[in-house]
């Protein structure tokens, strides 16, 4: 196996919701949903940088896909991180989030390790982490 990952699938209960969330809210550009002509085909994808992918999923779908049940969720299972770089840009990722009807759980915060942090959970109580990071610069 080589060190890449292509794409993260977040299983969600509402995809339209999700959906608009996602783009709408916090403006990641998609071409919408697709394979709803297949039985839970349905699912969005929203490219990111350097090829990877985030895909929206029903749960019900990634269960039948699997053959695992479907388990209920949990927002410390993982987290997502958004890297940022500067304080201020955090803060304007959380208000950004805020107005999508986002949760923020942890506002941003001067962190032990010389950054500035935050969490949010979006609509599916997933959980992410914006953050700067002083020894990481982002590009634009």
């Amino acid at each position: 196996m080589k060190p890449r990952i292509s794409l993260i699938t977040l299983g969600v209960d509402d995809l339209e919701a999700a959906v608009r969330f996602y783009r709408d809210g916090l403006g990641l550009a998609t071409e919408g949903i697709i394979g709803r002509e297949f039985e839970h085909g349905a699912v969005c994808f929203f490219e990111l940088q350097g090829g990877l992918r985030l895909g929206l999923w029903p749960r019900a779908s990634i269960a039948f896909d699997s053959g695992l049940p479907q388990q209920p969720r949990s927002a410390t299972e993982f987290t997502i991180a958004h890297n940022v770089n500067s304080a201020h840009e955090v803060d304007g990722v959380l208000a950004q989030v805020q107005a999508a009807g986002g949760e923020i759980v942890k506002a941003g915060h001067e962190t032990t390790w010389g950054g500035y942090s935050s969490y949010f959970k979006d609509p599916d109580g997933h959980l992410w982490e914006v953050a700067w990071n002083p020894a990481w610069q982002q590009p634009d």
